[in-house]
């Protein structure tokens, strides 16, 4: 055994190592956005598991960088969940237990091309199974997919109308398989070449054929930031403030960021008639976000409200997908004593039931979201297939104002616009606010954490629809079913190997009629 592999046989030093390998691909997500860094990032997790002298031990290192992986996207937490961020890393991380798993079956020792073949599209589909489980609402939802650190890059965002930020998490994988192949196993780079080449066929393909949006002119939207300000009337009068100055701007709509009204409008008809006035002094409609108590009902809810010149529309939308333990603890009989430990929500949110898209007139269509649901790639699509042509998400991030998740959650407006076709503004309160047009690029400047301002947009508007909104998650779908065949292949070869390894039927002696045995050569 040589140096290293002494030095990996002792089990917490290696998974030390795993956590760390996978916590690498954090890098590629604003703050440091090394977006080039996701296709080798996962490399070194790769090399590991497949060395992983067990089968159980490939399921440790898989653990392990799992757990690096979450840890390391949702850092920003730790002030805040303190040590329950640890526990939440952990049991995400076990998603990962059988893709390490799978790349010890198909990758260790030393693989022919058959199985190098294979691992090019079982390890991706495997990859992308885990996101779909942890994509799940009340495991924290898709925060941190792999593919989403390709915010920024035309091409990738062009993939993105074709089959989501799913199909850019497959290609990014099996790119990073290709490459640890071509490092740690030179009998078969052929297929890891071709692997990559098929990837870089993909993006050239999406970029040459995958259909563009028809940009059918713009509308001027304006987005509201106030910036920190503690207590709720003290941010409503700085955002009436921020208003006012928008009067004589020819603006099409107004948007202010979550939470950016602490009173039911039903119940506060004198801040009702506040907003209303500003509709009229900048005829423009506003739409705003209510966390409150509601009047008609019981229960707390975010809700995005419309509000016109003559005060609140009817047109709202509640918040369907709540943050867990930042607006409700799940089993809160079991869990409730999060509360003490961080800042996990003392009493429960109510969710909403549909989604809504409200017509302001005059043609345009908008399609509001309430935070987090901006990560989640089905939610705007749903608003696209329902003829919004305009994406809103309004946030609400001051409780992580000075690390990168401010900056993470801006980006996401990238990749929904470019799956979708369709323009998105991401309203906050106190930063990042910003707008991307309907190809994902990005529309004027972004308004930081340090800013305490009205910002105006021309945002181009698009028809046509998008391979994305039109066929759905069919990467996921098609994961599946290479996961499916993958197990039944390894069941038929299991049944193979049984039947080859069985002892064969044993032959009685033959005896003479005496009923002794035949003796040979009589």
């Amino acid at each position: 055994m040589n140096t290293l592999g002494q030095w990996l046989g002792i089990p917490w030093r290696r998974s030390v190592l795993a956590a760390a390998a996978g916590a690498l691909p954090m890098l590629t997500f604003p703050g440091p956005s090394l977006w080039w860094l996701a296709y080798v990032a996962l490399v070194p997790w790769i090399l590991l598991a497949r060395t992983a002298p067990t089968g159980r031990r490939a399921l440790h290192d898989g653990w392990w960088g799992g757990f690096g992986y979450m840890l390391a996207v949702h850092h920003w937490l730790l002030p805040n969940l303190h040590v329950f961020t640890f526990v939440i890393a952990a049991l995400l991380g076990a998603l990962w237990a059988p893709w390490g798993w799978l790349v010890r079956r198909l990758l260790g020792g030393a693989p022919g091309r058959g199985r190098v073949a294979g691992a090019l599209l079982v390890l991706p589909s495997g990859w992308l199974a885990v996101e779909l489980v942890r994509s799940w609402q009340g495991l924290g939802g898709p925060w941190g997919m792999l593919g989403a650190g390709q915010w920024q890059v035309s091409p990738a965002l062009r993939l993105a109308s074709v089959g989501g930020v799913w199909l850019l998490s497959f290609l990014l994988v099996a790119v990073n398989v290709a490459v640890a192949v071509l490092v740690a196993v030179r009998a078969a780079r052929v297929p890891a070449v071709a692997g990559l080449l098929v990837a870089a066929a993909a993006g050239s393909a999406a970029w040459a054929w995958a259909p563009r949006p028809e940009v059918r002119g713009e509308v001027r939207i304006a987005v509201v930031q106030p910036g920190v300000v503690h207590g709720p009337d003290r941010r409503f009068a700085r955002e009436e403030e921020l208003t006012r100055r928008l009067a004589g701007q020819d603006l099409d709509l107004i948007v202010w960021g979550e939470s950016s009204v602490g009173f039911d409008l039903l119940a506060r008809p004198d801040l009702a008639g506040r907003v209303a006035e500003l509709s009229r002094l900048t005829d423009t409609p506003v739409l705003v976000n209510v966390d409150a108590q509601r009047s008609d009902r019981p229960g707390i809810y975010k809700s995005s409200v419309l509000v016109g010149p003559g005060g609140v529309t009817g047109d709202r939308y509640d918040k369907m997908r709540l943050v867990p333990f930042g607006e409700y603890v799940p089993a809160r009989s079991l869990l409730g004593w999060a509360t003490s430990v961080g800042e996990a929500a003392g009493e429960d949110r109510r969710r909403g039931t549909r989604q809504v898209v409200m017509d302001l007139g005059g043609g345009l269509r908008i399609g509001p979201m309430v935070c987090f649901e901006s990560a989640f790639p089905d939610m705007s699509r749903s608003l696209a297939g329902a003829g919004a042509d305009v994406l809103i998400a309004q946030s609400a991030t001051s409780t992580f104002q000075q690390s990168w998740a401010p900056a993470q959650h801006a980006s996401l407006a990238a990749l929904r616009a470019a799956e979708t076709g369709r323009p998105m503004v991401h309203a906050t309160l106190t930063g990042m606010s910003a707008v991307h047009g309907p190809g994902g690029q990005r529309i004027g400047s972004w308004l930081g954490t340090d800013e305490s301002t009205a910002g105006v947009f021309e945002v181009p508007l698009a028809t046509g629809t998008t391979p994305y909104v039109r066929f759905g998650d069919w990467p996921v779908h098609a994961a599946l079913l290479v996961l499916a065949g993958f197990v039944v292949a390894e069941g038929a070869g299991a049944v193979r190997r049984r039947s080859r390894n069985a002892p064969g039927p044993r032959v009685p002696p033959v005896r003479t009629v005496r009923a002794s045995p035949a003796r040979p050569g009589r």
